[in-house]
């Protein structure tokens, strides 16, 4: 009997360390994890820091949102005032009390073009928002869950990317209200597959990394693993991808504008000066001339962000 349960403690003791050492090697798998996850993002931040294209980037982009929220700061006079156009003022060029000089309209210029950033840059920020929330979370639950459900979500994805997004805003456009939150609901309807895709396949790769198979076996449930190990693990890319992709959805909402089927009058963006002025350029260069700059510099300075932050969170890049 002795023996017997001496045999029997020494394997008890022998599970009970095989345990607690199967416990220590998923702590440090953890901990790894979560120490290659603060450098990853750690190093970004220093990398972005020495950048200077995400540097000036950055101060153009900070420039814009504060042009767009509260444009009474750079202008005195706003368009939407009574009397802001006088016809005898039409097409004059610029001066010193008026820089952009005026339009077909006779408004000031200047004034319509510094009014003009808030409806363009609502358009860009408000479309990426709900493109990055549509298709991140859709993409993290095929990802995550596969099997059926992936299956259905990706093939109703790819009813989308069979329609082009100028062509089919144009055709969703042309039988809604022109405004700025209405062009951003179409182009966001549009555009939330590129992201679907993307969250999906960085979800792929790190769903069956050690630090997700230890946090299993450490009980931790699918949610707690979904947002503390899987999230932040996929969603560089994602982050990436939404940064250049705002100065294209500001260029597709201008050349909606452009059309005539995106913004209406009397709301301001670029794209509808551009295209009143287009009629005009060789009379009047200067009515084209600076909102097409306007609108070329705001597109350039996010995309320059997004260029720096996919080289500060690709490892290959560095």
């Amino acid at each position: 009997m002795r023996d017997t349960n001496t045999v029997e403690d020494s394997m008890t003791d022998t599970q009970t360390a095989a345990a607690t050492s199967g416990g220590k090697r998923a702590g440090k798998v953890q901990d790894k994890k979560k120490d290659r996850e603060a450098s990853l993002w750690s190093d970004a931040i220093d990398d972005l820091r020495r950048n200077p294209i995400f540097i000036i980037g950055a101060v153009l982009v900070v420039f814009l949102l504060i042009v767009s929220a509260v444009p009474q700061l750079f202008t005195d006079g706003s368009p939407f005032d009574a009397g802001a156009c006088k016809l005898e003022d039409s097409l004059k060029t610029p001066s010193a009390s008026h820089w952009f000089g005026y339009d077909i309209q006779g408004c000031d210029v200047y004034t319509r073009t510094v009014w003009a950033a808030r409806n363009s840059v609502i358009v860009g920020v408000v479309t990426t928002t709900l493109v990055l929330l549509v298709g991140g979370i859709l993409g993290l639950i095929a990802g995550w869950v596969g099997g059926f459900v992936d299956s259905i979500l990706s093939r109703f994805t790819e009813i989308f990317f069979a329609i082009p997004l100028l062509l089919g805003g144009m055709l969703i456009m042309s039988a809604m209200p022109g405004n700025a939150w209405t062009v951003s609901l179409v182009l966001a309807v549009l555009g939330w597959p590129q992201i679907f895709r993307i969250m999906r396949s960085s979800v792929l790769q790190n769903k069956n990394n050690d630090y997700v198979v230890a946090a299993r076996a450490l009980g931790a449930g699918t949610m707690r693993i979904t947002i503390r190990h899987i999230l932040p693990n996929a969603v560089a890319p994602v982050i990436v991808v939404g940064a250049i992709s705002l100065g294209v959805y500001i260029s597709a909402e201008a050349a909606l504008s452009y059309l005539g089927i995106g913004v209406q009058p009397p709301e301001i963006s670029w794209g509808l000066m551009v295209s009143d002025a287009s009629a005009r350029w060789l009379q009047a260069p200067h009515v084209l001339l600076f909102p097409s700059i306007a609108l070329s510099v705001t597109v350039l300075a996010f995309i320059m962000v997004g260029d720096a932050v996919r080289d500060a969170l690709d490892p290959k890049l560095r």
